[in-house]
């Protein structure tokens, strides 16, 4: 059961990173990926833990159960520390993107796009938007006073029209929705993953460290195992 949940975790936490390298260039900072790095530590941490406890429960090995419990125990503080720092950066995702989103729009460049503009590109097809709050924030980009033809970038173009030119002279052809408030939400959703895998997954470590406890009372109250050990036999 560890075994299958550290592969979810090292998942969750792989999947946080893949889906934030779209999005990277809407923050200055990396502290959201904090959450993600715990959880693929935690989750590789988990699979040897979950080793260690089948060695000990085989061998019927006291030291080895209150190590793995113990084990566990740290793990499980750990994960506690990923869902709180999971809920202080979903908060402050918000302001990261307010902060940052204007200065990646003014470096669009469509002519010769770097990986800032691609990224922009990619975010206004995936998510179905365009502009910051809407179309009409390109109008105030350098890119659109540059190029003069009073157009926005194909990507804003609905996915279902395969005649648009992105000419603000016709904005029902393009997204209406701005990029900004989509991104946020996006970026809160993927940080719920790690709070979500984090919570079900400590719950599971709470009830190991349960099913251990109850194995070493057992076996400490076991007359017979006390007789071994008193005879100088260890389990």
């Amino acid at each position: 059961l560890l075994q299958a949940a550290a592969g979810i975790l090292c998942y969750v936490g792989a999947y946080v990173f893949i889906t934030y390298d779209d999005y990277d260039h809407f923050f200055e900072d990396v502290y959201t990926l904090i959450p993600a790095v715990i959880i693929i530590a935690v989750g590789t941490l988990l699979f040897i833990i979950g080793l260690i406890g089948c060695c000990a429960t085989i061998r019927e090995s006291r030291c080895g159960l209150a190590t793995f419990v113990i084990i566990l125990l740290l793990v499980f503080i750990t994960e506690v520390v990923v869902v709180v720092l999971g809920y202080i950066y979903r908060a402050k995702v918000e302001d990261e993107v307010d902060h940052s989103i204007q200065k990646v729009y003014n470096g669009y460049n469509g002519t010769n796009p770097d990986a800032a503009s691609r990224a922009i590109d990619y975010v206004q097809r995936q998510l179905r938007c365009c502009g910051i709050h809407n179309y009409s924030d390109w109008e105030n980009t350098v890119w659109f006073k540059q190029t003069k033809n009073n157009s926005v970038p194909l990507s804003c173009c609905k996915a279902a029209l395969s005649n648009c030119t992105g000419s603000l002279t016709r904005p029902m052809d393009l997204y209406s929705e701005g990029c900004e408030a989509l991104v946020v939400k996006k970026l809160q959703e993927i940080m719920m993953y790690v709070i979500w895998a984090a919570l079900a997954f400590a719950a599971i470590q709470l009830l190991g460290m349960l099913c251990a406890c109850i194995v070493l009372c057992r076996r400490s109250r076991d007359p017979a195992y006390e007789l071994l050990i008193a005879g100088g036999t260890y389990a």
